[in-house]
């Protein structure tokens, strides 16, 4: 790009010579910027805008010697000043003997933004002059730190102690985000599956897409299955009160490719009651056929903290009816002790039905505790009439 000159004119100028031109006769330019390629573009302004949590700041400090005369003892001291605290982010804290004239010392300070509100960039220089004379100066730049992302959680707790959390994140800020990573840090109690791909001939493809942008105001939902540990799982169909689920891993990048990052606190999660005795199912068929006994295995969980003596009665209903003994002993059941119950049925009804009639009854304390669909299970004619 050149600057054509008047008709008639050996005058020439490149863009070059005209931003160097420029550069000098702007009287808010450093002296000698025009040297080290600096616009006003890369020149820090008193109050330059807004930083989002989780992303680096990085600013280039350059003190320049305008004066004809060597200053001696040079200290230069950048400090960042948060609502909450001071931070020291000089690289280094000893002086420099001298500085000539014309020369610079430059410094390259990096930090990653964890809080939100306005932060202040104090850059303070004192030196000593040839007379002796201590000097001292100091220079403000103000910028906010805002929130870039909206995290909202949703806990479904499962009959198999497994634990469904869909983590829906927005974009908030007025740019376009890439979506480098999100994934689930689970406690130490669970294991976490995410299910947030799709794998088709042997390869994994994303839901969202090849090109994962999060556009401005743009909502995502990301699901992650949480499984507790075998060492864990007996004490899952007892826990009681809050527990910890873990905490949320974001990675994101935006205009230029910078680089920002956010991990959520631990997540929580309440969780179910199950009074004192849980029932849960841990084998049933999907599918059944009409008026043939299938078997289901029943699992009953003591939650309570005193021994309990069970005893198991079966009740049918229209649709699904019991095989077997009603009204057996069951025997003591320990508190947060399990036991595992195979039992038979069958249907008299085709479509979809709910099993439903067993009762549990507490002979030491003649307290009864009913249970009625626990599950649902579609029933089929296995066979179909000849046409007519």
């Amino acid at each position: 790009c050149e600057m054509s000159p008047p008709r008639n004119s050996a005058y020439h100028m490149s863009a070059g010579d005209l931003f160097v031109r420029l550069m000098k006769d702007d009287p808010s330019t450093v002296k000698g910027a025009e040297t080290l390629i600096l616009g006003e573009m890369l020149t820090l302004p008193q109050n330059f805008g807004n930083i989002f949590l989780g992303e680096t700041f990085s600013s280039y400090i350059s003190v320049h010697n305008d004066s004809n005369q060597i200053v001696k003892d040079i200290l230069v001291k950048a400090d960042l000043q948060t609502s909450s605290q001071r931070l020291n982010l000089s690289a280094s804290n000893s002086a420099v003997s001298e500085l000539k004239p014309e020369c610079c010392i430059d410094d390259v300070i990096h930090h990653e933004v964890k809080e939100i509100g306005t932060h202040i960039l104090v850059c303070a220089v004192s030196y000593t002059t040839q007379m002796g004379e201590k000097l001292y100066f100091r220079k403000f730049f103000k910028f906010q730190v805002l929130k870039p992302l909206d995290v909202k959680t949703k806990f479904y707790n499962a009959e198999t102690d497994e634990v469904f959390l869909e983590a829906q994140i927005q974009n908030i800020t007025t740019s376009p985000m890439f979506m480098e990573k999100v994934s689930l840090e689970p406690s130490m109690m669970y294991n976490v599956t995410e299910l947030n791909s799709v794998s088709s001939d042997n390869e994994s493809e994303s839901t969202f897409g090849k090109m994962s942008y999060l556009q401005p105001l743009d909502t995502r939902q990301y699901l992650y299955c949480l499984k507790p540990k075998p060492e864990f799982a007996e004490k899952a169909g007892v826990i009681k009160g809050v527990t910890v689920i873990g905490k949320l891993d974001i990675v994101w990048k935006t205009n230029l490719g910078e680089r920002g990052r956010l991990q959520t606190s631990q997540l929580q999660r309440m969780a179910p009651g199950y009074g004192d005795v849980r029932l849960s199912l841990e084998l049933i068929p999907d599918t059944v056929s009409l008026e043939e006994p299938f078997d289901i295995t029943c699992k009953i969980t003591n939650c309570s903290e005193r021994t309990m003596d069970l005893e198991l009665e079966m009740c049918n209903t229209r649709s699904v009816h019991w095989c077997g003994v009603s009204g057996r002993q069951l025997g003591k059941l320990s508190p947060n002790a399990s036991l595992s119950i195979p039992l038979t049925l069958l249907s008299s009804v085709q479509g979809l039905q709910s099993i439903s009639g067993l009762r549990l009854t507490d002979t030491f304390l003649k307290r009864t505790y009913e249970y009625d669909d626990i599950a649902q299970v579609c029933v089929v004619c296995p066979y179909t009439s000849p046409e007519s």
